[in-house]
């Protein structure tokens, strides 16, 4: 039997692009995932879809998994030959217990790795443009945990001392923040230091407030701040009017749901501040039979046009293709029509020439771009289930059309349990559907909950098919490109969230 091993992994403070090469490697390669409440769902993309996962967070003061529980897991599953990745918020030895974890696995002879994450003690004062060290303000920092019981007979963080750190960062100590202020005060800092609240660092909802440790007591019980949240105290603080860069982004605090596998053209968006959220509803095969694709590539150089329609025809014509020990230079003669640039760009990594790419992308106005096509003959390689008006309007047109199933699309076998708590929760601010699948499937992995979570949000739709699906449905669909393209959605999208007035500060959400 193979070796287990645990990897204790720190998954960053949230965003998703701070989680580390490293980390990514560890999750690919689990058997086993255990993570935690503060742990970007997003990141269990990243594992074997055949992996198991075991939450173990802790919401509410609430324990899903006492920590013996948790230590238990790791070492069973590990003692079975598996590869367990445990998942940690931010980073595992940061006012954490991933030391405690690693402790028991030394004790139980389990081999482990320690992934270091970013924590957010130095990510969400960042992000909230709070340089925890300056030459000018603060040449030290001291980082002390918030949640300390203040009832002990006495305490292990000495007051006396850190009042003389010029930076002090204290994480999980909202709930006993005017006790942390009176030790501040009492030991020397004055009233009037500043000091900033970042809650949810680093994500669409944060939010972050100043004040001074005289006022922020107050302040916290008028805008019922709530856990989780990073304190920071020190001169430094200052420095945010000047340097805050992530909450004036213009489309920030704005989460958009992406409804396939890949966010590929939505950067954009997140350049301009916004959150992704990849929740595919979709997912890509090879057809049930090759029968199709097999005879219509027999007889390659008898077609005067190949028209994909897009990316995923495109590669799965050419592994078949391939496959089939055919040659590029066979496809000699014939030309290439592309709907879509993205389309496009992927012909053109084989090495080929495109020929067209049409500005009407519905059936009549895709035929007329090619002018006249009587006595000519056409290849579609398109996915197992799509409409029949372009095959129709090449025929009508006195053309002949083979249409070959090069893949088809399936439902992915995973809940929307994460989805649905964002939905309720208004955490979504613009649905993204590229075709009618991806809503279609949605609705069935919401056990048809749909119209109820979707009726406060934008929602895009691709083109009019998609359109008419979400409607079917009993919904509005607020933006829809003049072009059926991703990369029209996207522009379409920022134009519609640049255009709306920007939303106050989240700092009040319970959530």
């Amino acid at each position: 039997m193979k070796k287990g091993i645990v990897y204790i992994v720190g998954a960053g403070p949230g965003d998703t692009g701070l989680f580390t090469v490293r980390g990514k490697q560890c999750l690919e390669t689990a058997d086993v995932v255990v993570y935690d409440y503060h742990v970007n769902a997003q990141l269990l993309s990243f594992a074997s879809r055949n992996a198991e996962f075991i939450f173990a967070g802790k919401r509410g003061g609430h324990h899903t998994l006492t920590q013996d529980q948790i230590n238990a897991a790791l070492i069973e599953h590990a003692s079975l030959g598996k590869v367990v990745c445990r998942l940690k918020g931010g980073d595992p030895f940061i006012f954490g217990r991933g030391g405690e974890e690693a402790e028991v696995l030394v004790s139980a002879g389990i081999p482990f790795e320690v992934v270091p994450g970013i924590s957010s003690a130095i990510a969400a004062p960042a992000y909230a443009g709070i340089p925890l060290t300056h030459r000018k303000f603060a040449t030290t920092v001291a980082f002390i945990p918030g949640h300390e019981d203040r009832e002990k007979e006495e305490s292990s963080i000495a007051w006396d001392k850190i009042v003389g750190v010029s930076t002090l960062v204290f994480l999980m100590g909202v709930k006993n923040l005017p006790f942390i202020a009176a030790q501040l005060m009492k030991y020397g800092r004055s009233a009037d230091t500043p000091i900033a609240i970042i809650r949810w660092g680093t994500r669409a909802e944060q939010a972050s407030i100043t004040s001074t440790l005289g006022g922020v007591v107050q302040l916290v019980k008028e805008r019922d701040i709530r856990p989780p949240a990073v304190m920071v105290v020190g001169d430094v603080v200052n420095l945010r009017k000047s340097l805050k860069w992530f909450e004036t982004k213009p489309m920030f605090g704005r989460r958009i749901l992406v409804t396939r596998k890949h966010s590929d053209g939505f950067e954009s968006l997140k350049k301009l501040g916004a959150e992704i959220l990849e929740f595919p509803t979709i997912e890509q095969r090879e057809p049930k039979s090759w029968d199709e694709a097999d005879q219509a590539i027999s007889e390659i150089e008898s077609y005067n046009w190949i028209v994909f329609t897009s990316k995923n025809g495109v590669v799965y014509f050419f592994k078949r293709f391939f496959e089939l020990q055919r040659d590029i230079r066979d496809l000699k003669g014939i030309k290439i029509c592309a709907v879509g640039p993205k389309t496009r760009e992927k012909i053109e990594q084989y090495g080929l020439r495109v020929a067209l790419v049409p500005e009407v992308f519905r059936a009549e106005g895709l035929v007329r771009a090619f002018g006249s096509v009587k006595g000519m003959r056409f290849l579609l390689p398109r996915a197992e289930e799509a409409r029949e008006e372009f095959p129709e309007a090449v025929k009508a047109a006195g053309a002949q059309i083979s249409v070959a199933t090069v893949y088809r699309t399936i439902c992915p076998q995973h809940h929307g349990k994460q989805l649905i708590r964002f939905l309720k929760e208004g955490r979504i601010t613009v649905a993204t559907f590229t075709s009618a699948s991806t809503f279609n499937n949605l609705v069935s992995m919401t056990g048809h909950q749909a119209k109820d979570l979707l009726k406060n949000v934008t929602l895009a739709a691709i083109g009019p098919v998609t359109r008419q699906a979400i409607e079917k449905q009993g919904l509005k669909v607020t933006i829809m490109p003049e072009h059926s393209t991703v990369d029209a959605m996207v522009e379409s999208i920022r134009d519609w969230a640049l255009d709306q007035p920007r939303t106050n500060s989240k700092i009040n959400r319970k959530k």
